[in-house]
């Protein structure tokens, strides 16, 4: 709260030294710029910083919400808070359907898109004379009156620029703290995991990039009015790279670094004119440097240090709830039913014709040497691939053709052969994005997210390292966070890809008690392991693969001394094994 409030201090002086202060009006123009400009950069943050989606339309959003204005107030004659809305609007709704249409695709096709978004601005701009008045731009634009009062003197705009300017600060810097914030960030650190842990990464792709048009479109709008003339070259494609420049220079994964870059970047080459004819060369060759050697931005840097000298604040494991896992067998039919799963890449039929059905409250190992499907079994069941031919029921529905979030919203919870967290999440955000999928029965808001999570993570023993940083952890610990993540959902059915892969024999120990634990509690687990002893251990039933097919099937003592599977394994003749 302190830290709050000495930061609220400080940003009230600052918006009000002009009042005390002489200060001239180029320097007035340079701050109103720069206070514009951050709100724009602030909605980068989102986009790219939390999300890790790339945006090089950003000036196409900052210039619609500015000419929304320029337009309306000039030619319109509108009052300037009705054009703040219809400009905000007009860039959200351009952002939201932009990010609908493109956002399926990813990394250098995304940035192309929006490469061509820009260019397509660009030219209408320049060439719809009759509506936009060409490379003349608009001139005129007058500043609003609040409360009546006319914000014609440059310190007074300023101080509204400062005001909405925190207000930006605020709600992009609490983001990260909600559901919405969490999933942004699970995206940009692995797609894939976010969406087997009940991500919907299209929905929240499209929110982040709404959210960053809205907020350039009220930077652009702001800008318009202040400056009173806008023209194309305003927000062209320069733009838009000046805008991921100071985002990227400042540290794209907070919104103080976003907007601590677009100061640095508007004020550097004016603090180096002294230089005279080599000054741009010395603010070029400064902004590559931080670049270079500041992968995570300045305020990236400054955020490690600090973090480095802070003391984690200690868990009181005692207080932390039970982890209720408990899965009532009201039916007995069985939870998941395969009708001849096939998989096929090209010709290659990496699974040929899975049929078989696990029982409730069982173990269900699924084994087979290398090559022989299972790793790709999974991800057909958790939806990752879609099936070449087949239907598999779960729970009652078909879900064959249902999305890798929509089966972890019945229930459905994973873990990967090679461990997917999110590296830079606290081990507690990792296990409450978990906790925050649909339909999941706890209570809804914050506080019982985390409940949740920290319940998981007391389960599997890793509740006091609850706020380190997950990719600080070792590899043993890490995949009980992975495990504590699928539980924290309340799934009905776990699948864990060879979760004792690169274990000690005293964590697979561990890990073989926990399974036994599970199951105890009616919670069905489907299990691909490589580790026999472990399969002995906990296996109620046991399917065997080979190329793709089903070699045998049973319980563990007549599939483990099986002739085929022996084979298999062994490479030898059935007869030669036995």
């Amino acid at each position: 709260m302190k830290k709050i409030l000495l930061v609220l201090t400080l940003g009230v002086l600052l918006a009000i030294l002009p009042y005390f202060i002489k200060v001239t009006p180029y320097v007035l123009n340079i701050f109103m710029q720069a206070a514009t400009y951050a709100i724009a950069v602030l909605g980068m943050t989102v986009v790219l910083g939390y999300t890790g989606q790339i945006n090089l339309a950003q000036a196409t959003f900052f210039g619609l919400g500015a000419y929304v204005v320029g337009l309306g107030t000039v030619d319109g004659g509108m009052n300037f808070w009705i054009t703040l809305v219809l400009g905000i609007g007009v860039a959200t709704l351009s952002g939201f359907i932009l990010g609908l249409t493109t956002l399926r695709l990813k990394g250098h096709y995304l940035a192309m898109i929006t490469i061509s978004f820009q260019q397509i601005f660009d030219l209408v701009l320049n060439n719809w004379i009759d509506f936009t008045r060409g490379p003349d731009g608009i001139a005129g634009i007058e500043r609003p009156k609040l409360f009546g009062y006319a914000l014609t003197d440059d310190r007074d705009y300023l101080l509204l620029c400062a005001f909405v300017l925190y207000i930006a600060i605020y709600f992009v810097w609490k983001l990260p703290q909600t559901s919405t914030g969490r999933a942004m960030r699970a995206i940009r650190e692995n797609e894939l995991a976010a969406e087997v842990n009940g991500v919907n990464s299209l929905k929240i792709k499209v929110i982040a990039f709404t959210i960053s048009a809205a907020l350039s479109g009220l930077g652009g709008v702001l800008y318009a009015a202040g400056f009173a003339y806008i023209s194309p070259d305003n927000f062209n494609f320069a733009r838009s790279i000046e805008f991921l420049t100071m985002v990227l220079l400042g540290g794209a994964q907070s919104a103080f670094g976003g907007v601590l870059g677009t100061g640095l970047l508007i004020l550097l080459p004016e603090w180096l004119r002294f230089l005279k004819e080599i000054y741009l060369a010395a603010y070029g060759l400064a902004v590559i440097l931080i670049m270079v050697f500041l992968p995570t931005g300045i305020w990236g840097l400054i955020s490690s240090r600090v973090a480095k000298l802070k003391k984690l604040p200690v868990i009181d494991v005692h207080a932390i709830p039970n982890l209720d896992v408990t899965v009532p067998i009201t039916n007995p039919e069985p939870i998941l039913v395969l009708n001849d799963i096939q998989k096929h890449f090209g010709g290659v039929k990496a699974v040929d014709g899975i049929t078989l059905a696990v029982e409730r409250g069982t173990v269900h190992a699924l084994i087979g040497p290398n090559g022989s499907g299972k790793t790709t079994t999974l991800n057909v069941l958790s939806g990752i691939y879609k099936p070449t031919t087949g239907t598999m029921m779960f729970d009652g529905q078909d879900i064959t053709q249902k999305a890798p979030y929509e089966r972890a919203g019945l229930g459905m919870g994973r873990t990967f052969q090679n461990i997917r967290l999110f590296p830079a999440l606290s081990v507690v955000e990792n296990v409450m994005v978990g906790a925050q999928r649909e339909n999941n029965p706890i209570e809804p808001g914050q506080a019982a997210l985390r409940e949740r999570a920290l319940s998981a993570l007391k389960f599997v023993g890793m509740a006091e390292n609850a706020e380190v940083i997950v990719q600080n952890l070792p590899y043993g610990h890490q995949r009980l966070v992975e495990i504590a993540r699928a539980l924290a959902g309340h799934p009905k059915f776990l699948l864990l890809d060879e979760p004792a892969a690169g274990l000690n024999q005293t964590e697979k120990q561990e890990l073989a008690n926990l399974l036994k634990r599970l199951r105890g509690h009616g919670l069905t687990i489907f299990l691909i392991e490589h580790d026999i002893g472990l399969i002995e251990q906990v296996s109620d039933k046991i399917t065997c693969l080979n190329f793709g097919k089903q070699i045998a099937e049973g319980d563990p003592s007549y599939v483990l001394r099986h002739p085929d599977v022996i084979t298999a394994y062994l490479g030898e003749s059935s007869h030669g094994a036995a």
